[in-house]
């Protein structure tokens, strides 16, 4: 069923499931932002998309010796650590105003995803009634 989807939708499935993942870590930067300690989280939406659409720009890795951490089932998972723009005293990484900005951008994609998707079910269904509603 995933090819199906991947034919009529594109990429747009698999990066509104990233987008999505992005919301919650953002949402969670947000939530700790008084954490003292609290380092805040990002996906590397491009790197994550690449992987999850199976077009990697590096080489492919791959499991050499048995106990080794399958790549392919880690690689949608692996958030990285955000460079903090301001240092705090108490160790927390989370700029609010950052996390906002970065959070009504996520938004934004989550939303332009969702209605290319919408557009294509709109157009399929079109053409499967002829254009009668």
């Amino acid at each position: 069923m995933t090819s199906i989807n991947d034919n009529l939708f594109g990429l747009h499935t698999q990066a509104l499931d990233l987008w999505q993942r992005r919301s919650e870590v953002l949402a969670s930067n947000l939530a700790n932002a008084d954490t003292p300690g609290y380092l805040a989280r990002d996906i590397d939406f491009k790197k994550a998309l690449s992987s999850a659409s199976g077009q990697s720009d590096s080489l492919p890795l791959s499991i050499t010796q048995p106990g080794q951490i399958d790549p392919k089932a880690q690689a949608t998972d692996q958030l990285a650590y955000r460079v903090p723009s301001q240092p705090t005293m108490d160790g927390n990484t989370v700029d609010t105003q950052a996390e906002q900005a970065s959070f009504a951008a996520n938004g934004v994609h989550y939303q332009a995803s969702l209605s290319f998707i919408t557009a294509q079910i709109h157009m399929l269904r079109t053409a499967i009634t002829g254009g009668q509603s």
